[in-house]
């Protein structure tokens, strides 16, 4: 059946495919970080500090792996980042007495290197394999794309939580290491040796964006993942094990439930923020939805301290915070995708989501001390004012007539 499609649709599959591996253990080892340092009595902020190390090794990575992409090709680089994840996974499954904060961190290191390269090739790719001047195919790819692997990555945590319960935490991260082990060996001989490969060596020094446009979504990018990991990361989950009672499967199912949700809005963002106009989003509707967005968390934290039912509360407004947070996470996965160069796009793809990673650093280590500070409360206040930073920031990308989505 495969041979039948076109070389394009094979390997945007394949890439998928990989991605898609890819994601559902990184999903499911972040839930189990998280949940099983809590059961052992690490505080909020301890558990934060452990995810440090892999969002500043993801910041260099997406710099130095666009520079690499575009050298050895993202075949290379996507491969490379799978191996890394099963060396990851490996050093988690060593003996407890070897898990302490040090090594933990370690792993957790190789992991958002692995993480970042990945994610790198498969969103570089999608550039190659979609002729110029084709916007509207370029935006379904990507959504699809985005769309899918976070509700794979939602897939994750509720995998993670289940695994935990079931099998415990080595077991389970040697299980997905022996799974991970099997997709690397087949991705090795089915994706296209040349793919991504700039036609000129890019020099160490390129590495840094010289484009406008790809700079100011950069600094939005930055916020608004900022913005969503200061309640994500740390201070959901912890709040509804340690203040709402729920079960670690319970948890595990509800931020499962959330992820997968918010990947479905982001594959159909093309109808709700692209067919309705016939076109393609420009910087308009990255500021657009921004604004709506910044409303949500503040609007959580009112209602929480206002004294009606938290849990009902931070359910039902989180729910509407990830419909609206995908449809912005997929306008802009679009927009880095269409403002980068095709020779050499993981360059430009690289530096941006360099400043996602370090949003996410930020959003992680706010997450555990504002909340063991503050409360989960002040973490959505804080969230709103990174998302009010996002769409400031976005008034600044280009405003020209987008094409047309067919």
């Amino acid at each position: 059946m495969l041979k039948r499609l076109s070389p394009e649709v094979r390997q945007y599959l394949l890439i998928t495919g990989n991605y898609w591996a890819f994601t559902l253990t990184d999903g499911a080892l972040r839930m189990l970080v998280v949940l099983h340092f809590h059961a052992l009595g690490y505080s909020p902020l301890q558990i934060a500090m452990l995810f440090v190390f892999y969002e500043i090794f993801g910041v260099v990575t997406n710099l130095v792996g666009g520079w690499l992409g575009a050298r050895i090709g993202l075949n290379r680089t996507m491969n490379l980042g799978l191996v890394m994840q099963v060396l990851a996974l490996g050093m988690l499954a060593a003996p407890t007495a070897w898990l302490g904060v040090a090594w933990v961190m370690a792993a957790q290191a190789l992991s958002g290197i692995a993480k970042d390269l990945n994610k790198m090739s498969a969103k570089s790719s999608i550039k190659l394999l979609v002729a110029a001047g084709q916007e509207g195919r370029l935006y379904r790819w990507v959504a699809a794309l985005t769309g899918s692997k976070n509700a794979l990555k939602g897939a994750g945590f509720f995998l993670g939580g289940a695994m935990l319960a079931v099998l415990g935490f080595r077991h389970s991260v040697l299980a997905m290491a022996c799974a991970l082990g099997v997709i690397w060996l087949v991705s090795l001989f089915v994706l296209r040796q040349d793919l991504g490969r700039a036609s000129n060596k890019p020099k160490f020094r390129e590495i840094f964006s010289k484009s406008r446009a790809i700079n100011i979504l950069s600094a939005a990018r930055l916020f608004l993942f900022g913005a969503r990991d200061v309640w994500f990361v740390v201070a959901l989950p912890v709040w509804l094990a340690g203040t709402a009672g729920w079960s670690h499967a319970g948890v595990g199912t509800f931020l499962a439930a959330w992820v997968i949700g918010y990947g479905l809005v982001q594959s159909i963002a093309p109808h709700v923020s692209g067919k309705h106009s016939g076109h393609a989003p420009d910087g308009r509707a990255a500021f657009t939805w921004a604004a709506v967005l910044c409303l949500v968390p503040a609007a959580i934290a009112g209602l929480m301290q206002s004294g009606l039912p938290a849990t009902l509360v931070l359910v039902v407004g989180l729910a509407c915070f990830g419909l609206v947070f995908a449809i912005n996470s997929a306008v802009h996965s679009y927009l880095i995708v269409s403002y980068a160069t095709r020779d050499g796009v993981s360059l430009d793809v690289g530096f941006y989501y360099m400043a996602n990673a370090l949003g996410r650093l930020i959003g992680t280590v706010l997450s555990g001390w504002v909340y063991q500070v503050w409360g989960l409360p002040a973490c959505l206040w804080i969230s709103s004012a990174l998302v009010a930073a996002a769409a400031i920031v976005s008034t600044g990308l280009p405003r020209r007539p987008a094409a047309n989505i067919d």
